[in-house]
């Protein structure tokens, strides 16, 4: 079988890792922005914890149907532009129109009607999300066969992408600002048009600049026809499972689980956190240092983590590389446990460069890894199945991100936190303090002892390179 890559061999041009990096921008700041501005439902429109959870919860397991979906279309998809591009600018679209509709949000309207309302434009949203980023994420993981140039490709991209994290806490301060906007509803629903339209624009650079071979010749792919829509879901699910089959992507794929769940499970508490417990409920007194937390530890991931996970990787490998970083990332949570001082915000700013090892060595990482995986696919069944691994990949991802909403509203209402409320029940404070050091530390741990059981070497990978060199060669 053909190679399908779009862009291969082994150095890939700075424009095109810049091109597939502002991509990232928008596939990060979109989610991102959308955590920030889901505390307007809370504290601006009344919404329940319980109502913000189901919120986070249901469209991702709408996602678990799309995503494999999606997955299976792209790698199948014939076309002149290939099988990613279009896909690509179309998603980014859908994403921006979906996101200034789902916060057009007036008090007035009513708690149940703005409920069912975002309900239905999150939905919407999702799936624009799905549409540009199980193909997206796909290019990355073509874009180079080589064992290092993968982990350059990922850490250019997600330097890019991190951006998202040092804008984005930003918002809190403009929308909580009265001499800018009369209340948190109406700030956002202006503040989501420019958001959109700049994401927008991000999500559709990768689909302009990153050039694909045509695919309407390939005689090897399925088709996606209402006459063989039974027979292609059967092959969706096939895929799905032959690709969680695999020894080293389940553990790429549960590791990330832990991960990225535990860590969005807490992050929404940061502000929670700082105004309560630093500034004893008073969010004027407690300024900027909501903000500053996200935004420094995005510029320390930024211009020092992945730069350091990048080399680490090329000196001990991958796997190591990966068990390091998130070791340090226990040592920035256990930290917070103590620098989070009440009138001393500033202490809590040792721990970000320790805090910032999880997620920036996670992705950087993780993506190159997966990259390498289908490169063993490949050699075992004969197919580049990309978008099938992106999409589980990346529906792991969004299933951690559901899950963390969901245990942040319910463990909320657990502790007896109220977001307005001007005192705290006794142990509310205490309780989100714990589950802010614990939750992620026993994330982290499992997703370490998972990764113990992942193989693939650069030896290794350099070893399927050059068997599946010499496949297309017969």
């Amino acid at each position: 079988m053909k190679n399908t890559a779009t862009v291969t061999t082994v150095k890939v041009p700075m424009s095109q890792k810049i091109a597939f990096g502002l991509g990232m921008l928008a596939n990060q700041m979109f989610p991102a922005a959308l955590q920030i501005f889901m505390m307007v439902l809370v504290k601006g429109l009344g919404f329940s914890p319980l109502m913000w959870g189901i919120i986070f919860f249901a469209p991702r397991i709408f996602d678990a149907f799309t995503d494999p979906i999606m997955g299976f279309i792209s790698d199948n998809t014939k076309s002149k532009w290939g099988r990613r591009r279009h896909f690509v600018f179309g998603g980014g679209i859908l994403m921006g129109i979906a996101y200034i509709a789902m916060w057009q949000l007036y008090p007035d309207s009513g708690l149940t009607y703005n409920f069912i309302y975002f309900l239905v434009w999150s939905f919407i949203f999702y799936l624009g999300l799905t549409i540009f980023s199980v193909p997206y994420v796909a290019m990355g993981y073509e874009m180079s066969d080589d064992f290092h140039e993968r982990t350059r490709i990922m850490a250019i991209a997600q330097m890019i992408g991190q951006w998202a994290w040092v804008i984005v806490p930003w918002f809190w301060v403009i929308i909580y600002d009265p001499e800018m906007f009369e209340n948190a509803p109406a700030a956002s629903r202006e503040l989501s048009i420019y958001v959109a339209l700049f994401c927008t624009i991000m999500a559709i650079i990768p689909a302009i600049f990153i050039k694909s071979k045509s695919t309407l010749n390939r005689t090897d792919f399925t088709p996606i026809n209402k006459d063989n829509i039974a027979n292609s879901f059967k092959k969706i699910i096939a895929s799905f499972v032959e690709a969680f089959r695999i020894p080293q992507f389940r553990v790429l794929c549960i590791a990330t689980f832990l991960i990225y769940n535990s860590f969005m499970a807490i992050s929404s508490f940061s502000f929670f956190i700082i105004v309560s417990y630093l500034f004893n409920g008073d969010a004027g007194a407690a300024g900027v240092w909501p903000t500053l937390h996200g935004s420094i530890g995005a510029l320390v991931t930024t211009f020092l983590v992945i730069p350091i996970i990048d080399r680490m990787a090329r000196i001990v490998g991958k796997k190591k590389a990966f068990m390091l970083s998130q070791g340090i990332s226990v040592i920035g949570y256990i930290l917070f446990w103590f620098l989070f001082v009440p009138g001393k915000p500033y202490m809590f700013l040792i721990a970000l460069p320790f805090f910032s090892f999880g997620i920036g060595g996670l992705f950087t990482l993780m993506m190159s890894m997966t990259a390498d995986v289908i490169d063993l696919d490949e050699l075992n069944t004969g197919l580049r199945r990309e978008g099938v691994f992106g999409a589980i990949y990346w529906w792991m991802v969004k299933f951690g991100f559901a899950i963390a909403g969901l245990l942040s509203g319910l463990f909320m209402a657990w502790v007896g936190y109220t977001p307005d409320a001007a005192s705290q029940p006794e142990g509310a404070i205490t309780g989100m303090r714990l589950f802010y050091t614990l939750f992620p530390i026993l994330g982290t741990l499992g997703a370490m002892y998972v990764m113990r059981k992942y193989d693939i070497t650069e030896s290794k990978a350099k070893e399927v390179s050059a068997k599946l060199a010499a496949k297309k060669r017969e």
